[in-house]
């Protein structure tokens, strides 16, 4: 499933424009995008929660030479699902 995907389904259950409802989509992704850019955290009940989490700089080795390198710190988002979508998934 894509984003059209996402929107076509929005629209056909809440009787919305395709073109609006991919509008509505992108503007919630866009929406968490930001909020994960500026660190926030994304609580979505019934649905998960988006982090971002640091993963700091360390020493590592490049593996077609064994040669050590150092890997830079970075940020990398993570998604906890919630029970409700557990539940939903797993039957």
């Amino acid at each position: 499933m894509n984003n059209s995907d996402v929107a076509e389904a929005l629209a056909a259950s809440n009787g919305l424009t395709k073109a609006d409802a991919r509008k509505y989509v992108d503007g919630v992704f866009a929406a968490i995008a930001d909020a994960a850019a500026k660190g926030d955290e994304i609580n979505l009940h019934g649905f998960g929660k988006f982090k971002v989490k640091d993963n700091p700089a360390r020493e590592g080795r490049n593996p077609a030479t064994g040669e050590k390198i150092q890997i830079a710190a970075s940020k990398k988002l993570t998604f906890a699902a919630a029970k409700a979508l557990k539940d939903k998934v797993n039957g």
